[in-house]
């Protein structure tokens, strides 16, 4: 049901300064772990498609491993292009191991 949380993924599966891909019905989503923090956005670059979670995380800023846009995980918004369009993000809760991402 839209707006609801579901599990997808445990804390141990992504590391800090690791991301992780996982699925939320059609949606691809990028797990970051910043610090202990959780952050999610849409696994597929702006620009041409990059699969994120595949790319480099430094701070709070990811690389998409094509073209090398940039994006903070916090709010998606770009931060250097060649992309020009920022990235969906998803509400996220860790309830003890459980990370959760809100539905839309």
């Amino acid at each position: 049901m839209p707006g609801e949380f579901v599990r997808v993924a445990s804390r141990n599966e992504v590391q800090e300064g690791k991301m992780k891909e996982v699925s939320v019905g059609a949606n691809k989503i990028m797990l970051a772990n910043v610090g202990g923090e959780f952050f999610a956005m849409g696994n597929s670059c702006t620009h041409m498609g990059g699969p994120l979670a595949r790319g480099r995380l430094e701070g709070h800023v990811v690389t998409c491993p094509w073209h090398g846009s940039q994006f903070d995980v916090r709010t998606g918004a770009v931060v250097r292009s060649p992309a020009e369009k920022p990235q969906p993000c998803y509400e996220v809760r860790v309830e003890g191991e459980h990370i959760l991402l809100k539905t839309t």
